[in-house]
């Protein structure tokens, strides 16, 4: 279907030549600055970041900020799951029953989000759609507002906000809601962003600058130096560094709206088993793809699963802006829908969940979505559709990510299910810590990589590189690691907060 009005085009493409400082395929990193040493002060590191979606982006973009150099390796940027995302930044009214442990990332994640924002406008000219508005949870019938009021007690036990509001309140402050809703409540704390326009910017103000290099091909395997991760190979392809464009077509227009990427390397380095490129850490965080990656531990268990979604987009007539001025999830006899209304007059509306393994978008979840939307806000019939998009979010058995370290030199940032663009901003910091080698905070231990893998070596004893063993992994010689150089150019501020994050 046809992009929305003022839609650009964000395009990744081959750039000439390699950034000075940057390791050939099996050439050596640049050495560290061994001067860099005070307490407020670390090594700069030269980290891989597998994936390109926002989950992987955020990641590679809370790096730089620490002052890391940073290669983001994914062969079609922003296009899986961040693409059909609406953007809730909604840690209140997405919990659940007996998920207690995700708001140890979600809670954080959300209260990040006005500072991410306010990095990115300084950084580039890309918005992100952020939006501090409220969200209200409706429901449609008796038992919906019976569940809703349990769930409600629950989030109050936990020290979240929410207020109940009878059904006139709702519509005081949303006038087109139903006149058949049973019940309410106002989440003040969960907020929304546009995931196109968030990518866009993250690759905007990350391609600029010389210590960061996005390359637009395919990881194969990993590679390892005795019990440690030191970079991964590249897929081999037919030579040609073809255009990865990717339509953000929920961002605005303006002259230059490229984003360009490094070439892989020049033809003449590759090697003919695959091109390979060395660092100091791995982050895997490409979601559905992870658990294919050839070279993981041996007896590594990953069991992300493809959960797919429709989700729907459509403008809204002049006659009715604004439909809605906040976000509005409801329960509509026992099934969960959002109307998320975006600055420009558009609204998304998701999403199903259906685990099918079908990539398409079916009929039935369209009708689904229209006729519980249509429960809630009547006024859904009169908006124009724009937009049917089905992607497959990566859902782990326990709806918890995959996150922290694998092994040495290798760490998980993968398998966010349907948190994924709220826990990015959290699951960034985490990443960036543990690359900084900064105590974890117990908590994150409910989202160990290895806690899907019973009876194999714990993630602290696979750090410490007690028993380590992979399959199908490349090795390097030692002489070809060495450590990553700092990074030098205007664009490599490092977080002023960096050792409290």
């Amino acid at each position: 279907m046809p992009a929305s009005d003022g839609a650009a085009t964000l395009q990744v493409r081959a750039r000439a030549s390699t950034p000075r400082g940057w390791p050939s395929v099996t050439g050596r990193a640049p050495r560290a600055d061994a001067t860099r040493g005070s307490e407020q002060e670390h090594v700069s590191k030269h980290i891989i970041v597998i994936g390109a979606g926002v989950v992987g982006l955020a990641a590679a973009w809370r790096l730089h900020r620490r002052g890391h150099r940073v290669t983001i390796i994914d062969p079609a940027p922003a296009s899986g799951a961040t693409h059909a995302a609406a953007g809730m930044l909604a840690a209140v009214s997405e919990y659940v029953f007996e998920e207690e442990h995700l708001l140890a990332l979600s809670v954080p994640a959300a209260r990040r989000y006005p500072d991410i924002v306010a990095e990115l406008a300084e950084a580039t000219r890309a918005g992100t759609g952020f939006r501090d508005t409220t969200t209200i949870v409706a429901t449609a019938d008796s038992a919906d507002r019976d569940h809703l009021r349990a769930l409600q007690r629950r989030q109050a036990e936990l020290g979240l906000d929410v207020e109940d509001l009878t059904p006139r309140q709702a519509r005081r402050l949303e006038p087109l809601l139903g006149p058949g809703i049973s019940g309410a409540f106002l989440a003040r704390d969960d907020h929304q962003i546009t995931p196109r326009r968030l990518a866009g910017a993250y690759l905007s103000a990350l391609e600029v600058c010389d210590d960061v290099h996005i390359v637009p091909e395919r990881v194969g395997s990993l590679v390892w130096e005795g019990d440690r991760v030191v970079g991964v190979t590249l897929t081999t392809t037919d030579g040609e560094h073809r255009p990865v464009t990717h339509a953000f077509d929920e961002q605005p227009a303006w002259p230059g709206t490229e984003v360009v990427a490094d070439a892989p390397l020049p033809a003449e380095a590759a090697d003919p088993t695959g091109q390979r490129i060395l660092a100091d850490e791995v982050v895997v965080a490409n979601g559905l793809d992870s658990p294919e990656l050839e070279g993981l531990p041996e007896g590594l268990v990953w069991p992300i699963r493809p959960v797919y979604g429709d989700v729907l987009r459509l403008r809204t007539p002049e006659r009715l802006r604004p439909l809605v001025t906040r976000t509005i999830r409801g329960l509509v006899h026992g099934r969960s829908v959002y109307i998320v209304p975006r600055e420009d007059g558009t609204v998304v509306i998701g999403a199903t969940e259906r685990e099918d393994g079908r990539p398409a978008v079916l009929a039935g979840g369209v009708l689904q979505l229209l006729r519980d939307a249509h429960e809630l806000l009547p006024a859904v019939d009169d908006l124009e559709l724009v937009e049917a998009t089905a992607r497959a979010r990566p859902g782990t058995p326990d709806n918890a990510p995959i996150l922290g370290r694998v092994a040495p030199g290798l760490l998980a940032d993968t398998g966010t299910h349907r948190h994924g663009i709220l826990l990015s901003a959290q699951t960034a910091v985490v990443v960036a810590d543990l690359v900084d080698g900064l105590e974890p905070d117990p908590a994150w231990a409910a989202f160990d990589p290895w806690r899907f893998s019973a009876g194999v070596v714990s993630t602290a004893a696979v750090a410490s590189g007690a028993e380590s063993s992979r399959a199908g992994a490349a090795h390097v010689d030692t002489d070809d690691v060495e450590t990553a150089g700092s990074a030098r150019d205007a664009c490599s501020a490092v977080d002023a907060e960096a050792q409290e994050d």
